[in-house]
């Protein structure tokens, strides 16, 4: 039986959990019998320390590899504040070119960005950065709430932990569905975790500091959501023109006023609902108004209904 050599790239300032999610995962399907082989390698074959300040000792050096299955690429937390150096992207580049299938993990889509291998297609990253990812590179398809994406021979996963999501979905494609369900179950965790990744995001992905001109406008959609927010009444909030306003949304928040409240909205009724709301209070109190308007909100935001979601966040304690 053919075995795929997965190489997952480490580098200094790297994130741990990026790294070990994958290793972990490819790990434990070797050991219960997929045909894996595993190297974790670095730019230069040196130790990298992480983020987390604990030091990994790769087995080999980017240039090394001389054929891969697959590579994985974690994500720094310098990421997307500073370029990848150019040494990363050198070996990233490198490491491509003989690999069958390329992935990221969390802000590593960044560095694929950045190598020139997502150019052209659809890719997700942790919801934090997805804006800023689709604005420094227009000529990817960012879907935001995604846990993962595959595009072709290119796979690109949300933030941190969605590392074991996207390895998973590669080890069920490699050795088929009862492998990775096994893995699955000795990792405690979800074979394919219901929902996107929003249902986990804050929905203030808003700039800080108390002078920013939509403040105002933003916490009044916080501490009200159910208020009337439509795009004439917070432009008179704001003291701007409904124009004006639209274009700042843009601008600073990356997206519509609509688009805004309506994730507000939905945060709401997720609160709600973890503390044990009902779904028609949970939707009269949020400001998204009937169950059915609730349900639609949550499928297309979130991927699962509300009384499901409840169910499975809805607190036991107190």
């Amino acid at each position: 039986m053919r075995r795929r050599h997965v190489a997952v790239l480490g580098y200094d300032g790297v994130r741990l959990m990026d790294v070990t999610a994958p290793l972990e995962v490819f790990g434990t399907a070797e050991r219960m019998g997929g045909a894996y082989t595993v190297t974790l390698c670095s730019p230069t074959g040196e130790p990298v320390t992480t983020s987390a300040g604990t030091r990994l000792m790769p087995a080999a050096a980017a240039a090394e590899i001389d054929a891969a299955h697959t590579l994985v690429v974690p994500g720094s937390v310098e990421f997307p504040q500073y370029a990848p150096p150019l040494a990363l992207l050198d070996a990233v580049a490198a490491l491509a070119e003989v690999s069958e299938r390329v992935a990221s993990v969390c802000t590593g889509a960044f560095v694929l960005a950045r190598a020139g291998l997502l150019d052209g297609r659809r890719a997700v990253t942790h919801w934090r950065h997805a804006a800023l990812l689709a604005r420094y590179h227009p000529a990817i398809t960012v879907e935001p709430d995604a846990i993962f994406v595959r595009d072709g021979s290119v796979y690109t996963s949300a933030g941190v932990t969605a590392g074991i999501d996207l390895a998973l979905a590669l080890v069920e494609a490699d050795e088929g569905a009862d492998l990775a369900r096994e893995v699955a179950r000795d990792l405690v965790v979800f074979l394919r975790r219901p929902g996107g990744q929003s249902q986990f995001s804050v929905p203030s992905r808003t700039p800080p500091g108390a002078d920013d001109p939509l403040r105002p406008v933003l916490d009044a959609v916080a501490a009200d959501p159910a208020a009337d927010h439509s795009l004439p009444a917070l432009a008179r909030l704001g003291g701007f023109s409904p124009r004006h306003l639209t274009r700042l949304f843009h601008e600073r928040v990356g997206s519509t006023p609509a688009v805004y409240v309506e994730a507000v909205r939905i945060e709401a009724a997720q609160a709600l609902l973890a503390a044990g709301a009902t779904v028609t209070a949970a939707a009269a109190r949020s400001g998204l108004g009937s169950d059915e308007s609730l349900r639609r909100a949550f499928l297309r935001r979130l991927g699962v209904t509300p009384s499901a979601y409840r169910a499975r966040f809805r607190s036991t304690t107190g």
